[in-house]
C-alpha cells in the first residue's frame, strides 16, 4: 500500500536519483505502513423525497442520490440562480450593494413569501439582497430582475443563460421567484451544481445564507432552513415549497475541512425536508472524508528542459486535485506523476507535459493533466548546441 507523502519530500527524491534524462520520469510515492483495511461503505439511507443528492463541494464526487437527473419544479430554489445573476452583475461592476431600485407595481403586488415592499419606494441593492435570501421575498426577486435587465422576463434569459454555462442541462426557467408554472423545471444534480458555483465563486457573500432573521419595514422575518438552529455545521442555503413541488431544501454544511452539499426535494413536510437533509449530510460526514492533496498552481516538480532560456521547468495543476474516500482509506493511496520524458521549449504557460494519477487499493480515481506553471522561451545558439551535445551523450 502506498502512503501520500509530501511534494517537498518528491522534489527531493527526484533531484537525489538523478534520473536518466531519456527516460520516461515517473514518481512513486513508496512509503509503506500497514493499517486494517477500510470498512465497506453501507447504502445510503432510504428517505422520505421524491429526489435527492449528496455531493462533496471540494471533488464534486456524489455520495448519495436518488431520481437526481429528473426534472422537478424547484419553487424557491429558483432565487439561488437570481441571486447568482445578481452576483454575476456586481462582479462586472454592472451594479453595487448601494444602488437604489424603484419598486415597481408589479412587485409590489407579488404574493407569496415577501418583504413587504412599498410600490414606488427606493430600496437598495443591499436590502434587497437579504430579503432574497433570508426572507425569500418574490416581491424582491421581481424589483432585482426587473432593475438588471429591464423586465423579468428578460432577466429570465440571463438566467437560463448561465445555467448553459454552468452545465444544467436539465434546467429551464420562466420567471425569478420560483412561481409555479409546469415549463419552469430543474433537477437535483443541476441544483448541486448552482448551490457549489455560488459558494466557490462568490464567497464573501455566501455568509449571508446562514443568517437566521432579518427585519425589514419593521418586520422581523425567520429563514425557514431549520437546519440553522438544529445544526452549527450547516451554513446555507435555501429552501423552497409550493403545491406541485413539495417542501423542498437545498443545505451545505462544513465539519473539519469537508464542506458537504445536499439537496432533498419533493418531501411532505417542513419538519420532513429538514429531518431528511440531516439524516443525507450525517450519512456523508460519517462514513466518508475529502483530502485536497495538491492545490492548484502549486509546483510539484522542476523536470529538465530542453532548448529554454531556463534549464528547468516548474510543473503542477491548473486545478486542486480534491478526493473524496471512504473514511479511513487515506493510507491506503497512492499517487504517481509521469512527466513527458522529452520537453523542449517553447513551452506556454498552462500547456501539458505530463499527468497525475491518483489510486487506491489499485483503483484509479483521479487523473489530472501535469501542466507548465510558467512559460519557457527557447534559448539563444550557444544554449541549443550545448543541450544538442548532452542530449546526445545521454
Amino acid at each position: 500500500m502506498l502512503k501520500m507523502i509530501p511534494v517537498s519530500f518528491l522534489a527531493d527524491k527526484v533531484s537525489i536519483k538523478n534520473i536518466s534524462l531519456s527516460m520516461l520520469f515517473v514518481v512513486a510515492l513508496m512509503n509503506f505502513s500497514f493499517v486494517h483495511a477500510a470498512k465497506p461503505v453501507p447504502a445510503p439511507p432510504e428517505v422520505a423525497a421524491k429526489n435527492y443528492l449528496l455531493v462533496d463541494f471540494a471533488s464534486g464526487k456524489v455520495l448519495a442520490e436518488k431520481n437526481a437527473d429528473s426534472q422537478i419544479e424547484p419553487a424557491s430554489i429558483t432565487k439561488l440562480m437570481t441571486a447568482y445573476v445578481v452576483y454575476k452583475e456586481m462582479d462586472e461592476d454592472r451594479l453595487a450593494m448601494d444602488d437604489l431600485i424603484i419598486i415597481s407595481e408589479k412587485a409590489w403586488r407579488m404574493g407569496g413569501s415577501r418583504m413587504y415592499l412599498e410600490v414606488n419606494s427606493k430600496v437598495s441593492v443591499h436590502d434587497l439582497m437579504k430579503g432574497l435570501i433570508i426572507q425569500s421575498g418574490n416581491d424582491a426577486s421581481v424589483a432585482l430582475a426587473e432593475h438588471v435587465a429591464g423586465t423579468e422576463s428578460a432577466f429570465v434569459q440571463l438566467m437560463n443563460q448561465y445555467a448553459v454555462e454552468l452545465g444544467m442541462k436539465n434546467t429551464n426557467f420562466v420567471n425569478s421567484t420560483g412561481w409555479p408554472d409546469k415549463k419552469h423545471l430543474t433537477s437535483a444534480r443541476d441544483i448541486a451544481t448552482l448551490a457549489a458555483a455560488i459558494i466557490r465563486e462568490f464567497p464573501e457573500h455566501y455568509s449571508w445564507y446562514a443568517e437566521k432573521e432579518y427585519t425589514y419595514n419593521e418586520i422581523k422575518q425567520y429563514n425557514r432552513n431549520k437546519l440553522l438552529w438544529r445544526d452549527n455545521s450547516v451554513d446555507g442555503l435555501k429552501t423552497g415549497h409550493t403545491e406541485s413541488a413539495g417542501y423542498c431544501l437545498v443545505s451545505s454544511a462544513m465539519r473539519s475541512d469537508m464542506r458537504l452539499i445536499s439537496v432533498v426535494l419533493g418531501t411532505k413536510s417542513k419538519k420532513a425536508r429538514a429531518s431528511v437533509s440531516q439524516t443525507v449530510l450525517n450519512y456523508g460526514f460519517r462514513f466518508y472524508e475529502s483530502h485536497t492533496l495538491y492545490e492548484k498552481d502549486e509546483v510539484l516538480n522542476r523536470p529538465r528542459i530542453w532548448k529554454g532560456e531556463f534549464e528547468q521547468l516548474a510543473v503542477g495543476l491548473n486545478e486542486d486535485l480534491s478526493i473524496t474516500i471512504q473514511r479511513g482509506a487515506y493510507d491506503k493511496l497512492d499517487a504517481v506523476m509521469d512527466v513527458d520524458k522529452d520537453i523542449e521549449a517553447p513551452i506556454s504557460k498552462g500547456q501539458q507535459v505530463g499527468v497525475v494519477k491518483v489510486s487506491l487499493d489499485g483503483e484509479l480515481l483521479e487523473t489530472l493533466p501535469l501542466v507548465a506553471l510558467e512559460t519557457v522561451d527557447e534559448g539563444g545558439f550557444i544554449q541549443i548546441a550545448k543541450d544538442y551535445i548532452l542530449r546526445l551523450i545521454n
